[in-house]
């Protein structure tokens, strides 16, 4: 694949620092996601000249990833564009914006419930697609963020009330709050994660996508016993092709691309050393989409 996109996520971060270990093997090109023009193919679903994009499957991390002009990789791992999406369309939305489709499709499978969708980490790449997408289904949404610089911009993403992150940030001092979201779309875990469980309605259910906020859950199993709500595990990596392709086909008709356009940077292979911590420290709002040919 001539690769044309990649994109900076928060894995990537991590990769680019070297936290986590999710590296082992050196020299490395990172990138856990792309999109570029198939050049040859022994595999006969693809063709010379077919779009295509490539988000998890480990890519960036035991694969070389989309941080280089051309990769190499299995016919299992791609999926065709639709029609009229282009690469750089592809990369405003990428991993993040996947994620956050297979997060809003969880919540709607299992129903929402009364009250707004909650959408936590709501600035970063994750948040800020899954609040666009969200509102643009029909759904009100409530957009946490610790940033009220980006109040605006989250609310021409289609937000109709924005949270402070510090009402989330404290551990929850009981096992049940008010009844406050119908879903959630959760992309920092930890405390977060355990007030959110806390507040929502009855039968609703939260969509676990992130860990911005730390890996752990102190919580209890009150919310799942009186109020039957459901926590929703969102594995985007490893996500099999069926549903990866109806994700995709979703994005295509959900997607305001001149929106999406508008809050996404343009950058060169040069700069993500330098972005690399931004993104992990929360400095870095929306979209970061890789120009590798820059």
């Amino acid at each position: 694949v001539a690769v044309e996109y990649s994109t900076l996520n928060y894995k990537d971060g991590m990769i680019l620092g070297g936290i986590g270990r999710l590296v082992r093997t050196y020299p490395h090109v990172g990138g856990i996601d792309f999109a570029g023009v198939v050049e040859s193919s022994d595999d006969s679903r693809f063709a010379p000249g077919d779009r295509v994009v490539l988000t998890g499957w480990r890519v960036g991390e035991t694969h070389w990833g989309g941080y280089a002009e051309r990769a190499r990789v299995s016919g299992d791992w791609l999926v065709r564009l639709p029609d009229g999406v282009s690469t750089f369309d592809a990369m405003t939305i990428g991993t993040a914006g996947f994620t956050s489709m297979l997060a809003a499709q969880a919540l709607e499978e299992h129903g929402i419930g009364s009250g707004p969708v909650l959408v936590t980490g709501a600035a970063g790449g994750v948040g800020s697609v899954a609040v666009h997408l969200l509102s643009a289904a029909g759904h009100e949404v409530a957009a946490s963020t610790g940033r009220p610089q980006t109040a605006d911009y989250l609310r021409n993403l289609g937000a109709s009330e924005i949270i402070d992150r510090a009402e989330l940030s404290e551990p929850p001092g009981r096992p049940l709050g008010s009844e406050r979201f119908g879903g959630c779309v959760d992309a920092v875990g930890g405390t977060t994660l355990a007030n959110a469980l806390t507040q929502m309605s009855y039968g609703s259910s939260v969509a676990a996508c992130g860990l911005a906020g730390g890996n752990g859950l102190d919580t209890t199993v009150i919310p799942f016993l009186l109020r039957g709500v459901n926590l929703l595990g969102i594995d985007s990596v490893m996500c099999p092709y069926e549903p990866r392709a109806a994700a995709w086909q979703r994005l295509d008709e959900l997607v305001d691309r001149d929106l999406l356009a508008s809050m996404a940077t343009t950058v060169g292979l040069g700069d993500l050393a330098e972005l690399g911590p931004k993104i992990l420290a929360g400095e870095v709002q929306g979209r970061t989409v890789v120009d590798v040919r820059a």
